[in-house]
């Protein structure tokens, strides 16, 4: 992997670490960490044997938001950042391994979007989160689809255009966070011990269902199911599955 300036990546095992590190920024959005997630991705989808990976903040904030230094009122704004910020997002939501955020501090816009994209989010009560763009003048990204998802259009519906700030217990009575843990390593250390054996066809198969669900017809579904199983069922995974039931009953 090439040097990353605006994130630090380690990888222990099965897990690997991404922390987003502008210490200096807030740990703010830019375009050179988008590019940095991009070689995390090919590094992760290409290279790494890990099978969860944690994405966490620098210091006392997990992300403030979109950088405005890359952008200058005095020139066109140019949408393909907006477009290349979503394709990193859709390739993290993909990814063959379970994916979890640990969150400390303001989860802010771009931040507040990273840790919807992950399997799993756990967060210390000191957390928060919040999507101000709508009060700023401009669209919190593919939040806009995926907010709803998790509170409903009522809840989504409110958070976005007031920009309110959620606190962690907030979050958790609505579904946004999994868990208040202020010891994100012993959080981290349970939910990865939850997982057990993690099957990366088969997690990101169910992902995949999972999110087409919203949006597919049953008929839709069961097709793309039927589809999804019989890759399942071929893998080496389920193939030992069956050994052991065998063997069990043997």
């Amino acid at each position: 992997m090439r040097p990353l300036e605006t994130l630090t990546y380690e990888e222990s095992g099965e897990i690997a670490t991404v922390t987003l590190s502008r210490r200096g920024h807030g740990n703010r959005i830019n375009v050179r960490m988008v590019q940095d997630l991009g070689a995390v991705c090919d590094h992760l989808e290409d290279h790494s044997q890990a099978k969860i990976v944690v994405f966490r903040g620098a210091g006392k904030v997990f992300s403030d938001g979109v950088d405005f230094a890359d952008f200058h009122p005095d020139r066109p704004i140019d949408i393909h950042g907006f477009n290349k910020w979503e394709k990193i997002n859709v390739r993290l939501e993909r990814l063959p391994k379970v994916t979890v955020a640990l969150v400390d501090g303001a989860a802010v816009g771009g931040g507040f979007q990273l840790a919807l994209i992950a399997d799993v989010r756990i967060a210390t009560s000191r957390a928060t989160f919040s999507l101000p763009e709508v009060r700023m003048g401009f669209l919190p990204g593919m939040a806009t689809y995926r907010l709803a998802k998790y509170v409903g259009l009522g809840h989504a519906r409110r958070i976005m255009l007031s920009g309110e700030e959620v606190t962690a217990a907030k979050a958790l009575e609505l579904g946004l966070i999994d868990e208040i843990n202020d010891d994100l390593d012993a959080g981290l250390a349970a939910c990865v011990e939850s997982f057990g054996t993690v099957h990366p066809v088969t997690v990101q198969l169910a992902r995949r269902l999972l999110n087409e669900s919203f949006a597919d017809s049953f008929e839709n579904a069961i097709g793309h199911f039927l589809a999804a199983q019989h890759r399942a069922v071929t893998q080496t995974a389920f193939l030992e599955t069956l050994k052991r039931a065998h063997q069990e009953e043997g």
